[in-house]
């Protein structure tokens, strides 16, 4: 990954920026939600690979900071919602695009359903995953 970064670093402008936006392995919370309520079901289970992936990550950024490369100007948090019609819905697509970074317990699925079956389907399922931004400027 530093080797990407050097790349990065070779192409941008003098003076250029670098915006760094993944999301970060969480136990992100997994919810049935209303316009105007949300119900917890409990929390996805972070994957081996998905907290390999996020310690590579900041491992290569530290290492490209100390060697010179880019100097961090600003760094924050956020929240990115992912919602679905049903908790069917939900797990086939964690299943599917995110088969190494989490998982959907049994129990976390089976809580949702009942949730929602309770508001006769006309709520939605969320997933409410953690952001990492922070954008970096090239030095010289």
């Amino acid at each position: 990954m530093v080797h990407a970064l050097e790349e990065i670093r070779r192409i941008l402008l003098p003076d250029g920026i670098l915006i760094d936006l993944r999301p970060l392995a969480d136990r992100w919370p997994v919810e049935v939600v209303t316009p105007q309520d949300s119900y917890g079901a409990g929390r996805v289970e972070d994957l081996p690979t998905g907290l390999a992936d996020d310690a590579a990550s900041a491992e290569a950024i530290e290492k490209a900071v100390q060697a010179g490369l880019f100097a961090l100007e600003r760094s924050d948090m956020f929240d990115f919602l992912y919602s679905w019609d049903t908790p069917e819905e939900m797990q086939a697509y964690i299943e599917q695009e995110w088969e190494d970074f989490i998982s959907l317990p049994k129990d976390v699925l089976t809580r949702a359903q009942a949730i929602w079956v309770n508001s006769k389907g006309g709520w939605r399922t969320r997933v409410r995953c953690k952001m990492h931004i922070a954008r970096w400027r090239k030095l010289p």
